[in-house]
């Protein structure tokens, strides 16, 4: 049930939206579907070039770490400030924005030099990916109702396969053939097609006018408390000790901005998370589930690839290959499932079941070792792909479906926030817990080895360094003691993500089991403003008004005893048309 306080203030009603045909529908989403495939496929195009990226910039697993994080980080402060600016401005020119935001960013990422640079371009295109990642959903929404979009999600899910299962293969050979900063520079022509397909296809209904205020304040403290929380947890205990100086001053500075954030979130006009949110039970589980999903999602995007290179020596063709069960797995349940909850109209039983498989494909990765039988690889990604597919969508749907209209960009992005930072946290986590623990097994496994040749001792000298080796060049002897130091790390690592998944498993099973809507966001947001035109209405009149046709006839009545009320007073005709003016803008 929407507030008052939630109610749109504008007397600004939308016109209702023209139906769709299927196959305006899809005409009008495909070049949403363009703009999803240059993020992923800029992603997952340099994903398993990543530890040859970082070995050749002479970096370390921090700056691995960091590298892939910079990009989350990015992305998660900017989603909810998207989000929040397509509740107030035009969203196809944000979207426009953010797709060209993205492109530079991975552009000029192709030209750096060392890992500082390319963190730092890293950020720029995770400003991007924020806003790809919540306005996509966000249009989706408006074109499509909660119960048909299963099916087109279908259709997007196939497209978004294409780009997942063909990006790394096409990265990997791309690598191999020519190097990895051509890599950076595949998305720049595919970004234009983007540009132009939504600037001939995307037409969205008028949105009313609202109030643009940006809560400037809130997002300054956001982006400093996160930024310093995640900065805290990667670098403690190998720049500075937990126990330090440093440290108490970064967690203290970090909670002071989150603190100050969410008590600015109570008194600006527009916030960015606004808290009324978190009444909602659906969106308060959501988030909670997003949470523990986010972290599995992010750390098998990240871990897989020094999986497949580090521990088992593949190169980034093979790596991307040896993907590819998981990114099956993860694609069809995320095709099948959207068009079973289109069909019936059930989302719940989905859901759960994925969750479940959730905390088994987890709990199977901690399994892993450097010589586990590919084959049972295989079937550990398609258990934990799955899961992911059936529940990570389907979490925005069911936010989405009970959630104000007016507030729709705000409850979309938010529950991507926070399983972006949830992920950027655990992932950084991950990798700090990763770095030691690989560092723990070399050091036991060199413990009594000896060197046997020059190759030996020169080998032994680069690793001392603490970079990430490239593993086919080391001597067989010692590449063993690396695969299996990378093996058994990437394994322990898993365990952090189980328990979160269990937690994700419990959300959704409280989760309220409300049918989904037969109508679009623009719809709905057109009920929301006529609501409110029919509650000033009873305002004035003084009694209950049921219909759009009466709330249009109380307001000329309204407007007639206005006038007559001001005749009386003396106050003319000028005093007349100003009144009948002010009711007109309510």
């Amino acid at each position: 049930m929407t507030s008052v306080a939630d109610k749109p203030t504008t007397g600004s009603i939308p016109a209702a939206p023209a139906q769709r045909t299927p196959r305006e529908v899809i005409i009008a989403i495909s070049g949403l579907v363009v703009a999803m495939f240059v993020a992923v496929i800029s992603g997952t195009v340099v994903s398993t070039s990543m530890p040859l990226i970082i070995a050749d910039l002479g970096g370390d697993q921090t700056a691995y770490t960091w590298v892939i994080t910079a990009s989350l980080l990015a992305m998660a402060v900017s989603t909810p400030i998207w989000g929040k600016l397509a509740d107030l401005v035009n969203r196809k020119a944000l979207l426009m924005a953010a797709i060209g935001l993205f492109v530079v960013g991975t552009a000029i990422a192709g030209f750096a030099q060392d890992t500082t640079t390319l963190i730092a371009v890293r950020v720029v295109q995770g400003l991007g990916a924020g806003g790809l990642m919540s306005l996509v959903m966000i249009l989706i929404a408006v074109i499509i109702s909660p119960r048909e979009r299963g099916k087109y999600m279908g259709f997007v899910g196939g497209i978004m396969a294409v780009a997942t299962i063909g990006g790394p293969l096409l990265g990997g050979v791309i690598t191999d053939a020519w190097g990895w900063r051509a890599n950076f520079f595949l998305p720049v022509p595919l970004a234009v097609i983007a540009l132009i397909v939504i600037s001939r296809t995307l037409h969205l209904p008028p949105m009313p006018k609202r109030p643009v205020k940006i809560d400037y304040l809130g997002i300054v403290l956001l982006a400093v408390g996160v930024s310093l929380l995640l900065i805290w947890v990667s670098l403690g205990g190998s720049e500075f000790e937990w126990d330090s100086m440093t440290s108490y001053v970064m967690i203290g500075v970090s909670a002071l901005a989150i603190i100050g954030f969410i008590v600015t979130e109570f008194f600006v006009a527009e916030p960015i998370v606004p808290m009324t949110l978190f009444k909602n039970r659906t969106f308060t589980l959501s988030v909670i589930a997003s949470v523990a999903i986010g972290v599995s999602m992010f750390a098998t995007s990240v871990f897989l690839a020094q999986y497949f290179q580090l521990a088992r020596g593949a190169t980034p063709t093979e790596s991307g290959l040896m993907t590819i069960p998981m990114i099956v797995g993860q694609m069809g349940a995320s095709i099948v499932i959207g068009a079973l909850i289109s069909k019936f109209g059930k989302w719940k039983p989905f859901m759960l079941l994925g969750s479940v498989l959730v905390v088994a494909g987890a709990y199977l990765m901690t399994t892993l070792s450097y010589d586990t039988d590919y084959l049972w690889v295989s079937v550990y990604m398609v258990v934990l792909g799955a899961g992911l597919g059936m529940v990570m969508q389907n979490l925005t749907l069911v936010v989405q479906n009970d959630t104000p209209a007016s507030q729709l960009g705000a409850a979309s992005s938010n529950v991507n926030f926070f399983r972006t930072i949830a992920g950027t946290i655990g992932v950084t986590v991950m990798g700090s817990l990763l770095a030691t623990q690989v560092g723990t097994h070399i050091t036991s496994g060199l413990k009594n080895y000896t060197p046997t040749s020059p190759e030996d001792v020169d080998a032994l000298k680069g690793l001392a360094g603490g970079g990430i080796p490239h593993v086919s060049e080391l001597p067989d002897g010692i590449r063993v003691i690396i695969e299996n130091a990378y093996g058994n790390g990437i394994a322990d690592v898993f365990w952090v993500a189980v328990p979160l998944a269990v937690l994700s498993v419990i959300a959704i099973a409280f989760l309220p089991n409300k049918a989904l809507s037969t109508k679009t966001s623009a719809e709905q947001l057109k009920e929301e403003f006529e609501q409110v035109a029919i509650d000033l209405a009873e305002a004035e009149i003084g009694s209950p008004v049921s219909s759009s046709i009466q709330a249009v006839e109380a307001d000329a009545a309204a407007e007639r005893s206005t006038k007559t009320a001001t005749r009386r007073r003396g106050g003319g005709a000028h005093a007349a048309d100003t009144a009948s003016t002010e009711d007109g803008d309510r």
